[in-house]
Parts: C-alpha cells; structure tokens; sequence
C-alpha cells in the first residue's frame, strides 16, 4: 500500500507539472509580450474553457484600449463579481451546445458589429469552444444540431470528423465568424486541444480558413452510419450546400484571412515536454513513443502491451493527443477512463513481474459528464475491482468505468483545472 500511494503521487506531480505548463494566463501573458498589432480600440472574443483567464489577462494589458469583451465560460470557471462595464460574461455548456451557446453567439456578434477597419479583434480560443458557440444557419433548429452532435459524439467520431460537420451546421464557424469583424484586423491567440494543433480543428476554427466541405461533412454522417438517422433540416441544408446554393465556408485564398494572424499559444505537446521534465527530476528515464489515437479500448491494450516490453527500470512512458469511444452501453464514464479500464484489464493479463502503474487523465481535470479527470490502473486493478463485487468486462462493454475504478478509490479527481490540451498518458514501469 505505501509503495502504491507513492507511485501515484509520483503520477499526480508529473501530471500537475503538465498541466502548469499550459497555464492560460501564464501563457497569454508571454504571447503578448511578443507584441500585438497597435489599435486605439481593441475588441476582444474569449471562448472555450481557458476562457476566463486568457480574457482576465487582456483586460489588465489593454487598459483603456478594450474597448469591449465578450468571455463564453463555462460554470465554476469564472468570477462571478463583474468588476468591468465593458466585459460581458456568458455562460454556457459542453460538450453539447444549448441555448446558452447561441445566446453567446448572439452577444458577440453583437459587440464585433461596433468593430471597424482600424480596430483590433483579439480571439483568445480554447478547448470545447465548438459547444460553448454556436449559430446554426437558417432552417436548421438547435434542437437538430444538439441531437446530431450527441449522435457524433456516441459514435467514436473524431474530433476533426465531428467538427467538419459542426462548421457545415453553422453560420459563425470554419472561418465565418470573420464576415462579422467588418474588416478589422484579427488576433487569434490559441490554446490548441487538437492533436497536431489543425487551427481548422480547434474550436471549428473561428477565424481559420476551412479545408473541408459540405461533401466532407456528408461523408462523415455517412461513414459513422448517421446519415439516415439525421434530422431532415441537417440533411437538407448539407445537400444544397453540397449543390452550390449555400456558399461553403471560407477557404485560404479568401481575402478575408489577409489581415488574420492565428497564435498557437499553447499545446499538448507544451503539457508533455512539462511532464517530461517532472518525470526526470523524479529519476525517471523517458519514453516518447506512443500516441493517444483510435479506440479507447484498442489503446489501453496497446500502451499495456507496450508497457510490459520495457525491460528496464525506472521508465516514464509519457504520451498525448485524444482517443475516441463507440459508446455502446448505458455506464458512466470517458474516453480518459474508458482507456485505462482497458489497460489495466490487459496489464492483469500480461503484466508478469513487472511493476507497472499508469495514469491517464484529461488536461482540463474532466473526463466525459464525470467529476473525474481519469483514473489509474495497476496490474491488480481488475483484481480488486472483483474483490469488491465489479465485473471489470461488464464495466467495459457497458462504459461504465467510473463506477468501477470509483469502488476501488483509483478515480482521479483533481477538480476542473481551468486550461485544456486534449489527454495525457503517463505509465511508469518497474519502478
């Protein structure tokens, strides 16, 4: 027991090293001390979960050049004292957009159609942006894009997949947002939770150009079995962009994207090289090698594979990015715990003599609708789990590991953590 709780608070110290690395605040600050374009009045649009910070930030360096703010945050992320006239807070919802998501749309939009030529639009833009702000087109209900989304989500979409189809549904994504600036010039100061940092991906990209098309956003409702079960307002709007009578979102030759700069201010891989960091103070060697992309459950099998092949000691296995889940059953969970159900279920399997304990956990301090950022996983996971009742395949293919790694106390619950990168994975191997 002392051995297991040491080993997890070497897990928690790298992890929370990781995550100071990709501070919002820290990481606004030092952007701007790169210098910003001069504008005697400057607009500033902070949304997704790092929002508040990023947007306390500008606020006290701009000074009397802010001319207004709008800053979309989710509940429990902000301070509720308003203590500047010219900065409006809107509260709003993830991972599914609500009413509240259109309203801070509609806020927005709003303060941008004061902005001009001269002027200044700083968007500070973080991870579950693409829920906090939306604006569906004409024809399509929120209603239908919330129930579409839901479906995406529960099919193992990836991100880029689901937000291909979210920028085909909106009026203000895949560059959009742009057409509401009246030409004033733009910067974006990005906190990237998308593997690869795609500035078409983050966020749907507000103000980045869009590769993709209507056919792409119907390829994806397609391939992930959907299109027949989609709303008919979804399916109709897709077919007549996709036949040319609704323009397509904004591409790279746009003029528009001539007076844009986007900033990558921060990313998973800034939160890795953090934790490599840690990892080594605590006398770890490091591995670098793997991703977190595909299936959950494919995952978590492989890194424990991976795991058990390491013949020496004191290895820190570090990776990032973001896995998917075919949600399936009707449990409780994430993709973050769902992986680590996996692992540990292989890890009872082939992990022999090797002492293995590993941690995998959301950036943002939350995995899925749970109160937990992940879980850990030990190669006795899945017999405690049975000592306390817990059916670990039936915990599985229900993606219901909450429940489970909660009866055996390896939830990890470090709280809403205020910034977001995607996930990150941490093993640590005959330690």
């Amino acid at each position: 027991m002392i051995e297991r709780e040491r080993v997890r608070e070497d897990l928690e110290r790298i992890y929370r090293a990781a995550v100071d690395a990709v501070d919002p605040a820290n990481l606004t600050s030092r952007a701007l001390d790169a210098g910003i374009p001069d504008a005697s009045r400057v607009y500033v649009l902070a949304v997704g979960k790092a929002s508040a910070a990023m947007a306390s930030v500008l606020a006290a360096r701009l000074g009397d050049n802010l001319a207004a703010a709008t800053v979309v945050a989710l509940p429990g992320t902000h301070s509720s004292r308003a203590s500047d006239s010219r900065i409006t807070l809107r509260e709003s919802s993830h991972p599914l957009p609500s009413e509240k998501s259109q309203d801070a749309a509609k806020t927005a939009l709003a303060m941008l159609s004061a902005a001009s030529l001269d002027d200044l639009v700083i968007v500070a833009l973080s991870g579950g942006a693409s829920a906090m702000f939306a604006m569906p087109p004409d024809g399509v209900p929120l209603a239908d894009k919330i129930a579409l989304t839901q479906s995406l989500l529960r099919s193992g979409a990836s991100i880029r997949e689901l937000n291909t189809v979210r920028k085909h549904l909106s009026t203000i994504k895949g560059g959009q947002l742009l057409r509401a600036a009246n030409g004033a010039r733009v910067l974006s100061l990005i906190l990237s939770d998308v593997p690869g940092d795609d500035l078409a991906t983050i966020g749907s990209g507000l103000v980045a150009p869009d590769p993709m098309t209507y056919a792409d956003a119907i390829g994806v409702l397609k391939r992930r079995q959907l299109w027949g079960r989609a709303p008919e307002s979804i399916r109709d709007h897709l077919e007549r962009g996709n036949a040319g009578e609704i323009p397509e979102t904004p591409k790279r030759d746009d003029p528009m994207f001539e007076r844009v700069t986007n900033v990558i201010i921060g990313s998973n891989r800034t939160a890795l090289d953090a934790a490599e960091a840690a990892a080594r103070d605590l006398g770890y060697a490091i591995d670098r090698s793997q991703e977190l992309r595909g299936e959950a459950n494919d995952l978590g099998r492989a890194l424990a594979t991976h795991m058990t092949a390491i013949a020496a000691d004191r290895v820190c296995v570090i990776a990032g990015g973001e896995p998917v889940v075919t949600v399936r059953g009707s449990g409780k969970g994430g993709r973050a715990q769902q992986a680590a159900l996996a692992l540990a279920m292989e890890l009872s399997r082939v992990a022999g003599n090797h002492r293995i304990a590993a941690l995998f956990a959301g950036t943002d301090g939350i995995d899925g609708p749970t109160d937990a950022a992940g879980a850990f996983a030990f190669p006795d996971s899945v017999a405690r789990a049975n000592a306390a009742g817990i059916n670990s395949e039936t915990a599985l293919s229900r993606n219901d590991a909450y429940h489970l790694f909660k009866g055996i106390g390896d939830l990890f619950v470090p709280g809403a953590t205020g910034t977001n990168v995607a996930d990150i994975f941490l093993g640590l191997v005959n330690y």
